[in-house]
């Protein structure tokens, strides 16, 4: 395993205890289909959430948050509706972000409703 690979792996599980702590509940880790990935898939009491995890240890281009631009959004959208397609019941759904400066799971930012979909 890349030391990248390592690193994205280490910042989805700080973000996932992150979201569990404050009272989220994992459904899925890496959901993976033909048009992308999503890092996280949670529930929020009613709600369905999408999480993006970003780790971005310098500030340069914006930082974590702005790592996620339009295109994402679009992959992130498109993996969200091929997951909800599977459902029995469409849930209430958000997309959230979780940024993390470095990888001691200090200084994490949890955007709620990051972006629309």
């Amino acid at each position: 395993m890349s030391a990248r690979v390592a690193s994205g792996a280490r910042a989805e599980q700080l973000a996932a205890q992150f979201l569990q702590q404050r009272g989220l509940k994992l459904l899925q880790q890496n959901y993976r289909c033909r048009f992308g990935e999503i890092d996280l898939i949670l529930q929020d009491g009613d709600t369905l959430v999408f999480a993006e995890v970003r780790l971005r240890s310098r500030g340069d281009f914006g930082g974590a948050a702005a790592s996620i631009g339009a295109a994402k959004q679009g992959k992130l959208v498109r993996s969200a509706q091929h997951y909800l397609a599977a459902l029995a019941r469409i849930p209430p759904c958000r997309f959230d972000a979780v940024l993390l400066p470095a990888l001691d799971g200090s200084g994490i930012e949890w955007v709620r409703d990051a972006f629309g979909g």
